[in-house]
């Protein structure tokens, strides 16, 4: 992480069109919600995505909730039911995260998602939060502004305290009113509560008219995907299969490259380059595009080049030791 950002603070009032350029311009802005302070990037954008996590440190891609203005927003990104749709129109904008399968064209970006077929959606309630939703016109992802692992913001002086120099921009709220991060369901044949949160389970039952599911116990260790809703180790895999760390390409592979240096045998084959400079950021924001890309092309498998692991490297390696798990 390269340090020496200056890192802005302004207050709330009249702070929405100056966070709105930032996030425009692919930087980060820290933004109260009325859970905890949120570390906001365009979702919709995958480098400013990658810069994201980043300067959270210890970076992992886990699925980010996308935060939206309103209900009509978040049906552009996401496909709601008839159990979901109550449940947004019963608790937005409120502390209510729901994970839903993406809609036809959803703009948000594959690393916001990791990878997968739905996306995590939520309306907040703090009017400084819906004034950059409507300022910056497009969904917003903001996991807690602090650095991974440490205790959640909820004032300015605490996310500055973590962040300065890693971030663009705090806009000062105030204190939030709720202190702990959303609750999140995931929308799914049976309702699963992902994460307990802001919002009482008992609640979110009363509406539904039925028992949330849990998280399996055997989900819970340091291997386990994040349940939002990856289930297996597998689950990120192409169709293709990937073999990584390779030094040289076998015939019938196509190639995932890093850095400016190709490897034996990948003159006349299928390559995608992560990032030609050796730039991890830009190799985090191409990951999951390139591997659907060269998945789409047929090759008998994907060979992958040895990758860093530092930095975000670490978090590029995790997802693609889970895309080489043999599938069943």
């Amino acid at each position: 992480m390269k340090l020496g950002l200056k890192t802005a603070i302004l207050p709330a009032s009249g702070a929405a069109d100056t966070a709105a350029r930032c996030l425009e311009g692919g930087g980060l802005v820290a933004f109260p919600t009325e859970t905890v302070y949120g570390l906001g990037a365009d979702a919709t954008n995958a480098r400013a995505v990658a810069r994201l996590y980043e300067a959270k440190g210890r970076p992992s891609f886990n699925p980010l909730i996308a935060h939206v203005g309103d209900l009509q927003a978040a049906r552009r990104i996401a496909r709601f039911d008839d159990r979901s749709l109550r449940l947004a129109e019963t608790f937005w904008p409120g502390p209510l995260t729901l994970v839903l399968p993406k809609a036809p064209g959803c703009p948000v970006s594959d690393l916001a998602t990791a990878g997968l077929e739905t996306v995590a959606v939520r309306v907040p309630a703090h009017p400084v939060a819906h004034e950059i939703l409507r300022a910056f016109g497009k969904p917003i992802v903001a996991p807690s502004a602090n650095i991974s692992g440490h205790v959640s913001p909820t004032t300015a002086e605490h996310v500055f305290g973590d962040l300065s120099g890693r971030i663009d921009l705090i806009v000062d709220g105030g204190p939030v009113s709720v202190g702990v991060e959303s609750t999140i369901v995931g929308c799914f044949e049976t309702p699963l509560l992902l994460r307990p949160g802001g919002l009482p389970r008992e609640d979110i039952e009363r509406v539904l008219g039925e028992k949330l599911a849990r998280v399996p116990e055997d989900h819970n260790s340091a291997e386990a995907l994040p349940l939002a809703p990856g289930m297996l180790a597998s689950h990120y895999a192409p169709h293709t299969p990937v073999r990584l760390n390779a030094h040289r390409l076998e015939a019938g592979e196509a190639l995932l490259a890093f850095g400016p240096r190709m490897i034996p045998g990948s003159e006349r084959a299928s390559v995608m380059n992560l990032s030609e400079a050796g730039d991890l950021v830009e190799a985090a924001a191409n990951l999951f595009g390139y591997l659907r890309e060269l998945d789409a092309r047929g090759s008998h498998a994907i060979a992958v080049m040895a990758v860093p692991n530092e930095g975000l490297g670490e978090a590029i390696n995790d997802r693609l030791q889970r895309a080489a798990v043999p599938r069943s």
